[in-house]
């Protein structure tokens, strides 16, 4: 369906198109994270932008059911080899790729032949739920932690390019060319990095971003992965961003943090609450920990999460919450008080198997209920809960987070029904492939997919 907007974005890609190729850019891809937490992609040449602007780019639906093998299962909506979408470009978030010359990147939206949006198209669900959280007169500021391990492979066998100490700067004057790449490729993409260090587990690096809106920083999460990838390649190592790479260990988080705002008030300070949230701030974190056990399946949503999620490795494994906390699924960060920016929630039990699309517009689904509820949070846990008590542990299985998940109403709705569904299928299928596997198994199996 043409529509005046679609023209519009066919002269704003025949400029945009006009600049990249000035710059040397000779092909555009085009990006979507499907319910696995795969980023699938289509290129097209630089000289066809316009044309993708104009009608978009084909893709069949079925994707929306394949699993993390490639193989594929269905739902009640979804699945089998008819029907196509149309893909069209977000040219806000086109960029020049730094670490990959001749290339540039833009993530897509997905529609119906006939014009209609996608119903299950996971990155206008963010957007919808975006618009919602407006419609109270609120606004989201959010980011996602990311975390890799890098490694140079020899068939089935992992060697780690640094044998530095867990956070030591020996990691980081072993791999400092590396590193520096990487803080450059993000910058010349227009990406603030906040900052970069070594991790726990051998080969493990951390980077963290500026805030964005909700549907923009779930773009960057996947532009930001894509790039150290890319890096990595050009150093002859593999980045690996799977939750566990061997099992056993601590694994790869994506942490989200948010900030809810009210104009230009960080509800997460300045009122009576805990530690000095509002009524408003409290109400929306504590929606999103009472959800937290349907939210896995959005935001731990592998069985090799569940390698992960385990108590008294950082990875909030228990339903709580607490004030630098960072054993609790929830961390409430008061910030300096000279920093109004800087009180913020991190949500620590999610890793970068998820689709961050979902996640972004689930939590904002579940910390609305909460305002609408308007929920209190419960008394707060200091200390290790595998050690202190005090809080319920999450499901520790992906069956056990999507008994969670199908039972919510609250993320039904907010999904729809042909996404939901489909979510379902996916995580239904995965814990299907997997069942009776060995821990080592289903790392092998993982490490390298996301």
């Amino acid at each position: 369906m043409e529509t005046p907007d679609r023209k519009q974005a066919e002269l704003v890609a025949r400029q945009e198109a006009a600049h990249l190729t000035a710059q040397g850019v000779r092909a555009v891809a085009l990006t979507w994270v499907d319910n696995a937490g795969i980023t699938r992609v289509k290129v097209v040449p630089t000289a066809r932008l316009a044309a993708a602007a104009r009608r978009g780019v084909g893709m069949s639906p079925v994707f929306d059911v394949y699993l993390v093998d490639d193989s594929s299962t269905t739902s009640t909506h979804i699945g089998g080899p008819d029907g196509d979408l149309r893909l069209f470009p977000d040219l806000d978030r086109l960029t020049p790729l730094a670490a990959q010359p001749g290339l540039a990147w833009a993530p897509v939206d997905r529609y119906e032949q006939g014009g209609a949006p996608y119903p299950a198209c996971q990155r206008q669900f963010a957007r919808r739920m975006t618009e919602r959280a407006a419609a109270h007169g609120l606004r989201l500021r959010m980011g996602f932690e990311t975390e890799w391990t890098v490694a140079r492979t020899d068939g089935a066998e992992l060697r780690y390019p640094t044998e530095g100490p867990a956070y030591g700067m020996t990691r980081v004057v072993d791999l400092s060319d590396y590193l520096v790449e990487v803080c450059d490729a993000l910058a010349a993409q227009q990406l603030e990095v906040l900052q970069i260090h070594p991790e726990y587990s051998p080969g493990q690096f951390e980077v963290s971003v500026a805030a964005d809106g909700p549907v923009g920083a779930a773009d960057t999460a996947v532009l930001v992965r894509e790039t150290v990838r890319a890096v990595s390649v050009r150093h002859g190592m593999t980045a690996l961003f799977a939750p566990v790479i061997e099992a056993g260990s601590v694994g790869n988080g994506a942490h989200l943090h948010l900030s809810l705002w009210e104009g230009e008030h960080n509800l997460c300070r300045g009122g009576d609450g805990p530690y000095g949230m509002t009524k408003l701030g409290e109400s929306f974190l504590a929606g999103v920990l009472e959800e937290l056990p349907a939210l896995l399946a959005l935001g731990a949503p592998s069985v090799a999460s569940y390698l992960r999620l385990a108590p008294s490795r950082w990875a909030g494994a228990f339903q709580c919450w607490g004030p630098e906390n960072r054993e609790a699924a929830l961390r409430f960060i008061p910030g300096a008080p000279d920093d109004p920016e800087g009180a913020n929630a991190e949500v620590k039990c999610f890793d970068a198997a998820a689709n961050p699309y979902l996640v972004t517009g689930g939590v904002i689904a579940a910390g609305l209920a909460g305002i609408d509820a308007g929920l209190s949070l419960p008394a707060p846990v200091s200390g290790d809960p595998a050690l202190v008590g005090g809080a319920d542990r999450l499901p520790d299985s992906l069956t056990g987070a999507l008994e969670h998940f199908e039972r919510s109403a609250l993320l039904r709705e907010a999904l729809g029904d042909p996404l939901f569904d489909a979510v379902a299928a996916v995580r239904r299928a995965e814990a299907e492939l997997f069942a009776g596997a060995a821990p080592q198994a289903i790392a092998d199996a993982t490490r390298g997919r996301y």
